[in-house]
Order: C-alpha cells, then structure tokens, then sequence
C-alpha cells in the first residue's frame, strides 16, 4: 500500500463516518461511542487492544480493518515486532484463507514502520529459540 493509498484509506473512512454521524441516529452514534470506549485504556492497554482489533479483524478477513488496526497500533506504540506476532496469531486463527490479508498487512506494515530488515525472521518467538 502505498502512502497515498493509505491516505486515501483514511481519507474516505473519514469522510464515511461523518456521514454516517450526521445522520444523527441514535443507535448508529451509540455504537461509535462504544466503539471509542472500548478501545480505550482500561485492564488492558490501548495497544494491546489494537493488536487484538487486528487478529480479529484478520480472521473476519477485512482489509479496511487492517489497515485501520495497524495505523491505530503503530499510533499507540506498537512496534513491528509485536506486529507479526500479532498477525502470526491471527494466521493459526483463521487458517489459510487469511494469507491474501497478510499480504495486506505486510503492504500497510512497509508503509508505516518501513522495510523489515534482511534476517528478521522473528526467530526469537520459535520454540528454542532465543
């Protein structure tokens, strides 16, 4: 994805949810706002919250979400390496049908913390490993 496929990402999910809330529907607006709340810091941190966001919305297979839960993540904190553990997760979760969504992410996750580095497999995760 590149950056003005992401800006465009943002720029178009903006531009839907000010419709959506000038609608001014009271259940629409109560979902936001439980939306908002949720993702707060509360037991668990913002950013472990976003990391979950982008499992599930992996194994639901939506690239919209993807890219909303790893903007929202590296915002947050988040680091690349908490990332594809993340999406690792959300591989053995979904199964294979989640691999197209993986290469979403690997696009938006190029685009926000840059190129992974030769040699960074994560293998400091793999069991034995250090």
């Amino acid at each position: 994805m590149t950056s003005d496929a992401l800006r465009e990402f943002v720029e178009r999910r903006e531009r839907g949810n000010r419709a959506i809330l000038d609608e001014e529907n009271l259940s629409l607006r109560r979902f936001f706002a439980l939306d908002q709340d949720v993702y707060g810091d509360g037991a668990l941190l913002r950013k472990e919250k976003e990391l979950q966001g982008l499992v599930a919305s992996m194994a639901l297979r939506c690239n919209d979400c993807v890219s909303y839960h790893l903007r929202e993540a590296k915002a947050v904190g988040a680091t690349r390496a908490e990332v594809v553990e993340s999406l690792a997760v959300a591989l053995v979760v979904g199964g294979s049908i989640v691999i197209p969504h993986l290469r979403h992410a690997f696009e938006v996750m190029e685009e926000l913390w840059g190129r992974s580095p030769e040699g960074s497999s994560g293998k400091a995760n793999e069991r034995g490993g250090a």
